[in-house]
C-alpha cells in the first residue's frame, strides 16, 4: 500500500501565490507519474499538472488555464512533488488532490493509481 498525504490549501485574495506539497510513503514502490487534480465546485475533476517519467528528466504538461502561473516540481529521490502556484484568480477556487501512477517489483505483479485526501484552494476576488 502507498499513501499520499498532501497539504499547503490556504484561502488567499486574488493575485497571491500558494505552493501545495504531496509526499508517497511506503515501500518497495516506484512512481511513473506524478501529478495534480482539482475539483471547483459544481464541475469534474480535471487534471491541473504532470510529470510523466518516461525519460530521467520527465515529461511535463500544464492546462492550459494555468500555463505560466503555476509550476509543478518533483524531487523523485524523496517520492515528493509540488504545485507553486502563482497570480491566483478566482476560477482557481477548488479542491486540489495529487496523484500518483505507483509501479511495484515485478515480483508483486500489480500497479495502481493513488489519490492523496484533498486540500482546499480559496481565491477571493
Amino acid at each position: 500500500q502507498v499513501r499520499l498525504v498532501e497539504s499547503g490549501g490556504e484561502s488567499v485574495q486574488a493575485g497571491g501565490s500558494l505552493k501545495l506539497s504531496c509526499t508517497a510513503s511506503g515501500s518497495d514502490f516506484s512512481l511513473d507519474t506524478m501529478a495534480w487534480y482539482r475539483e471547483a465546485p459544481a464541475s469534474h475533476r480535471e487534471l491541473v499538472a504532470t510529470i510523466i517519467y518516461d525519460t530521467t528528466e520527465g515529461t511535463f504538461y500544464y492546462t492550459d488555464s494555468v500555463k505560466g502561473r503555476f509550476t509543478i516540481s518533483a524531487d523523485a529521490t524523496k517520492n515528493a512533488w509540488s504545485l507553486q502556484m502563482n497570480n491566483l484568480q478566482p476560477e482557481d477556487t477548488a479542491v486540489y488532490y495529487c496523484n500518483a501512477a505507483v509501479r511495484f517489483p515485478p515480483a508483486y505483479g500489480m500497479s495502481g493509481t493513488y489519490w492523496g485526501q484533498g486540500t482546499q484552494v480559496t481565491v477571493s476576488s
